[in-house]
């Protein structure tokens, strides 16, 4: 097997096993983004005089090909191939001959995979973004339908002041939505193209025209100077993980407030048997296991965050293979996210709140009374405050009239 890099010595299978990693498999879902960048890349390089006409329609029949059989399952990248750049090219060029190694001219594997990076975290964001969305429009539909239900606000755990199913789902509701807008921030990173930066120092010699492939991959700008590109890796991948972090953290709150209401002690929430699973030992057994993983599922979150963070920190400028090792936290944070928003949304369309089992202390006007003493008597809040709280002491369940 010849790989791009390959210069004639053996190489030892050991080798490969330890550096391709899971490096191939995880570049599968980039194989469209990679054909679509060496097409745009292939294209310049004709309009350069680089290329001729003949290679260039080759190289963009061969390519589309390969990526519509890939979606079809008629071919995945393999260790042997080391990497989805590899697999792209060996197959292009067994199919079209020669052709299909003058499409690399004037780049490295560096820019061409982050370049399929950005492409894809550009349609990635967008999906993230829609399925927080989604979350929050069930919760909305969540506070329409049942809205009107009574809850406890809790502060330290105890019922602090009155709640509704509205103001509790419309909270998350908000925060979700917020999410989803940072989420959108990333995209200022992703906006600058690092295609022609090669292995980081650009193509000496040749007449490549970066601003052409910016354009043609919709890129905003190209990244200048080239030696920024390389040192521009990991950061709008972290940022986006950092998101997802946030995102999931707030998911996680929402689902422990579910497994609270869903305890027989609270009861204040029914679930369906189609979402929660049985007990293998105990028959009466419902468990709220979806809500429990979507919890635990914030630690994966917090990890590839840290992972990605950890891979980069410290690196000098360059390229440095530790690069490669983003992919995995990065992907699968991303569809982690996309999971849990997914599962959410039916979940929550299928909560039923019981507002038989939910009862409020009386207490839990305290504030509401000591608000209406100053507003009618013009008295300070403090001394209201004590008044209610002496109330309260002394056994008059509703505090001072």
């Amino acid at each position: 097997m010849t790989r791009l890099w390959d210069k004639g010595a053996p190489l030892d299978e050991r080798v490969l096993v330890y550096t391709a990693g899971e490096d191939y498999a995880l570049d599968e879902r980039l194989v469209p983004y990679d054909a679509r960048a060496s097409i745009a890349h292939a294209e310049m390089l004709c309009a350069q005089k680089l290329l001729s006409a003949e290679d260039l329609a080759a190289i963009k029949a061969g390519l589309q090909a390969l990526v519509a059989e890939h979606a079809r399952g008629e071919w995945k990248i393999e260790l042997a191939d080391e990497d989805g750049q590899t697999a792209l090219e060996k197959r292009l060029t067994a199919r079209i001959g020669p052709a299909g190694g003058r499409v690399h001219l004037g780049r490295s594997r560096n820019d061409q995979v982050l370049t399929a990076v950005r492409l894809y975290l550009r349609d990635a964001v967008e999906q993230l973004v829609a399925g927080a969305a989604g979350v929050a429009e069930a919760l909305e539909r969540l506070a329409v339908r049942e809205g009107h239900v009574v809850l406890p606000g809790y502060t330290h755990m105890q019922q602090a002041m009155p709640s509704s199913v509205a103001l509790w789902a419309r909270g998350f509701a908000s925060e979700v939505h917020d999410d989803a807008q940072a989420m959108r921030l990333v995209h200022r990173r992703l906006t600058r193209s690092p295609l022609g930066s090669a292995a980081g120092y650009g193509s000496p010699g040749l007449p490549i025209d970066r601003h052409a492939t910016q354009k043609a991959l919709g890129f905003a700008e190209v990244q200048e100077p080239v030696t920024a590109v390389q040192l521009s890796r990991g950061k709008a991948e972290a940022h986006l993980l950092f998101e997802v972090a946030l995102l999931m953290q707030d998911l996680g709150r929402f689902a422990a407030d579910v497994l609270l209401f869903y305890t027989q002690e609270f009861a204040f929430v029914a679930l369906p048997d189609e979402f929660t699973t049985g007990s293998s030992i105990m028959p009466q057994k419902r468990n709220p296991d979806v809500f429990e993983l979507v919890r635990g599922r914030t630690a994966t979150a917090h990890g590839c965050l840290a992972e990605a963070l950890g891979i980069f920190a410290k690196l000098p400028s360059g390229y440095q293979r530790d690069l490669q090792l983003l992919k995995f936290p990065l992907f699968r944070g991303i569809d982690l996210a996309l999971a849990t928003t997914q599962i959410l949304v039916p979940a929550i369309d299928a909560m039923k709140f019981r507002p038989e089992n939910i009862e409020l202390d009386p207490s839990i006007h305290a504030a509401e009374q000591a608000n209406a003493l100053v507003v009618r008597e013009g008295i300070p809040f403090r001394e209201a405050y004590r008044r209610v709280g002496a109330a309260l002491r002394a056994g008059k369940a509703d505090g001072v009239k």
